[in-house]
């Protein structure tokens, strides 16, 4: 993937619709896999994915070309993803629930895999905004400066997010039974 897609969304500037599809096909896995961490169902994930290509695409304009794009991109996408919990939190939560009963624990699992399930699982139990910052940070390998201009917080604010996300991450993996040893008492809140 270039890390400077300037030429590319000049051209969408200038109305060339293969370089939009150029630049959706560019980012497209990037965007699902951020937003399917953020909301934990495909489905949300998709719609979310597309609804970040159809407003990146309208607000294309607005993108200051001194900054990296794909910082730009994910915070929309971060944006759609926290409308789609906050409507989440209006309806009655079974989501969650459900994803809990089809962690499937029989001995013919990799040990990978079911430690996958169960990342994604806790992963779904923290705040969003801690959630939000530890996908940009761990997945996305963004810096602590991009993430920061991505959700438009402080430096030391998203230092503490993606902070805070690591112990209760590790906190809930260790109550499953999921990893062992507690170094020291990680309370999660």
């Amino acid at each position: 993937m270039s890390n400077d897609p300037r030429d590319l969304i000049n051209r969408c500037l200038a109305g060339d619709e293969a370089a939009m599809i150029d630049l959706v096909e560019l980012y497209r896995d990037r965007v699902f896999r951020f937003c399917y961490r953020m909301l934990g169902q495909r489905q949300d994930a998709e719609d979310a994915a597309q609804e970040t290509f159809v407003r990146v695409l309208r607000s294309l304009v607005t993108w200051d070309g001194r900054r990296d794009f794909e910082p730009w991109l994910l915070a929309i996408a971060g944006n759609r993803c926290r409308s789609l919990l906050a409507a989440r939190k209006r309806r009655p939560a079974t989501g969650l629930l459900a994803a809990e009963q089809l962690v499937d624990r029989s001995p013919d699992w990799h040990a990978m895999q079911t430690l996958a399930e169960e990342v994604q699982l806790a992963l779904l139990r923290l705040r969003p905004e801690y959630r939000e910052a530890f996908v940009l940070f761990h997945e996305n390998q963004l810096s602590y400066d991009q993430i920061a201009a991505a959700i438009q917080r402080p430096l030391g604010t998203v230092r503490t997010r993606i902070h805070k996300a690591r112990q209760q991450l590790m906190a809930q993996l260790r109550r499953r039974g999921v990893v062992g040893g507690r170094r020291h008492a990680v309370r999660a809140v």
